[in-house]
């Protein structure tokens, strides 16, 4: 198959510090990238998961309601007793 030179740029720390856990496995960027882009290919995705660090909707919702119950803790019921929380939650168990 025919070989073809593609440039990809890349932050030179990142790079170096590829470069030497790469020479640990005996291979060079090139190879590594190869490695990666025929993977992806195969698998028809990232072979790894990309995620967000950044909490989704529903966290960030469930975050502000804890912030509003610290604030307001008057406004909401507690509980010193799980069976007594069940019960009011589902009725009579």
């Amino acid at each position: 198959m025919a070989k073809v030179s593609t440039n990809v740029t890349i932050d030179e720390t990142t790079k170096k510090q590829a470069q030497v856990l790469l020479a640990d496995f005996g291979m060079d960027l090139s190879t590594a990238v190869n490695i990666f882009l025929k993977q992806m290919v195969y698998e028809g995705s990232f072979p790894f998961s990309i995620t967000r660090e950044v909490p989704n909707t529903v966290t960030l919702a469930a975050m502000k309601e804890i912030e509003e119950m610290k604030k307001h803790p008057e406004a909401y019921k507690t509980y010193k007793n799980v069976d007594k929380m069940v019960e009011d939650i589902l009725g009579e168990v």
